[in-house]
């Protein structure tokens, strides 16, 4: 099955270093947030792992649950944790799913059907491609994924700006316009007709382009 926006997220059933999961079921009737890694005890992975952990509460406020996965074991992920004490301050209290058997990348399509049956003697390079975020709203299916070289580290600041905007045109009729950030003017869908507009927004909008039509974040 190859994922798309608005998909179903797959599910499924593995070990984590907090314990066992039923990954729909441990996502409840919260948002989610997916991120992988090719490996354990890797350079860029260890500080993304600690500069989300240091920014969970923001995921908290936003019933964002989050959760990590990596092609290793428990075992190695429980080491792993004390290293990333070590460099960024912070343990991760949010749970790192074990891979070891890579059924999860491929359910996920980060690893070909044929890329064995065990992380056993492969590299954070075989494994390159594991490097997606997905948010997963609360219907389970996929509000966004983003896949990120190895060399490039990961910005958390805008997974949560996206979700802010997900959150928000999930209950109103706007769009975010580009480098949106909460509590900015948003944009009215073209869906939404001048009359319904009327409706919705009797303090009016501003028309750039008859089809630009920008008015207060409805949210604030």
């Amino acid at each position: 099955m190859t994922l798309k926006i608005n998909s179903m997220c797959p599910d499924f059933e593995a070990k984590t270093s907090e314990g066992d999961i039923s990954f729909h079921e441990w996502l409840g009737d919260s948002w989610g947030v997916l991120f992988s890694h090719p490996k354990d005890f890797t350079p860029v992975c260890t500080t993304e792992l600690g500069v989300l952990a240091g920014m969970k509460d923001e995921f908290d406020k936003r019933n964002v649950k989050v959760i990590g996965l990596s092609v290793d074991g428990v075992e190695d992920h429980v080491k792993w944790l004390d290293d990333i004490k070590d460099v960024s301050g912070i343990r991760p209290t949010y749970p790192i799913i074990a891979d070891e058997d890579l059924k999860v990348a491929k359910l996920f399509n980060m690893l070909e059907g044929d890329a064995g049956t065990s992380s056993m003697g492969r590299t954070a390079v075989d494994n390159e491609t594991v490097r997606t975020i997905f948010v997963v709203r609360p219907d389970k299916r996929i509000g966004l994924y983003l896949t990120y070289p190895m060399a490039t580290g990961r910005n958390f600041h805008e997974i949560l700006r996206a979700i802010d905007s997900m959150q928000l045109t999930a209950n109103h009729k706007v769009a975010t316009p580009a480098n949106w950030k909460k509590g900015e003017d948003v944009v009215i869908l073209p869906a939404v007709k001048n009359e319904e507009a009327e409706k919705i927004y009797p303090d009016g909008w501003e028309t750039v382009k008859p089809y630009l039509r920008k008015v207060p974040d409805p949210s604030k």
